[in-house]
C-alpha cells in the first residue's frame, strides 16, 4: 500500500491510500474536524465510486477496527488444520440402536464416543442445543460434531452397530 499526505491550503489535509489492487481511498481532514472519505475503484478515475462524511469519533472507531482492536481473524493455516480434523454430520437413529428411548444423559454419547450432539430433528420439531433430558427416539436425526473417528463411532451407535 502506498500512502501519501498532502496539504490542502485553506481546507486541511489529504491522505491517499493506494492499494496493490489499483484502488484508492482518500481521506480529507478539514481544519474544522470534518472528515470526508472517498473510494475509487480505479486509481486513475476522476470521480469517486463512493463517498461519505465521518465525524472525528467515527474516524477513530474505523481506524481502531482496521487495526483489529476488537477482532483478530484466525490464522488461515490454523483454521484449515482445524477444519481437516473436525466433522459435522447428520445421522438418523435406527430402531435397533441402543440410544432409542434414552435421554442424552443416559446415553452417555459424549463419554462413549467423544462426539457432541448439537441438535436433534424430531419429525417437524427441531431441538437446537438439546439438554441432557432430551429423549432420543428411532427416526430422530442427530446433528453431530467431532473428530472423524468420533463421528463414525456415534454413527455406528445410531445404526445399532456397537
Amino acid at each position: 500500500m502506498n500512502v501519501s499526505v498532502s496539504q490542502l491550503p485553506g481546507i486541511g489535509q489529504k491522505i491517499t491510500f493506494k492499494t496493490a489492487g489499483d484502488s484508492m481511498l482518500v481521506l480529507i481532514v478539514h481544519h474544522t474536524g470534518k472528515r470526508e472519505l472517498y473510494f475509487f475503484e480505479d486509481v486513475d478515475s476522476d470521480e469517486a465510486d463512493f463517498a461519505m462524511d465521518l465525524t472525528g469519533d467515527e474516524t477513530r472507531e474505523l481506524g481502531a477496527q482496521l487495526l483489529g482492536a476488537t477482532y483478530q481473524p484466525v490464522d488461515a493455516d490454523k483454521l484449515q488444520m482445524f477444519k481437516n480434523q473436525i466433522v459435522m454430520d447428520w445421522v438418523k437413529i435406527k430402531e435397533d440402536s441402543p440410544l432409542v428411548n434414552k435421554t442424552l444423559e443416559e446415553s452417555e454419547i459424549r463419554n462413549k464416543t467423544g462426539a457432541t450432539v448439537m441438535g436433534v430433528v424430531k419429525g417437524d420439531e427441531i431441538v437446537a442445543a438439546p439438554g441432557p433430558e432430551t429423549v432420543l427416539q428411532a427416526g430422530d436425526v442427530l446433528m453431530i460434531f467431532g473428530k472423524k473417528d468420533q463421528v463414525s463411532f456415534l454413527e455406528a451407535f445410531c445404526k445399532g452397530e456397537e
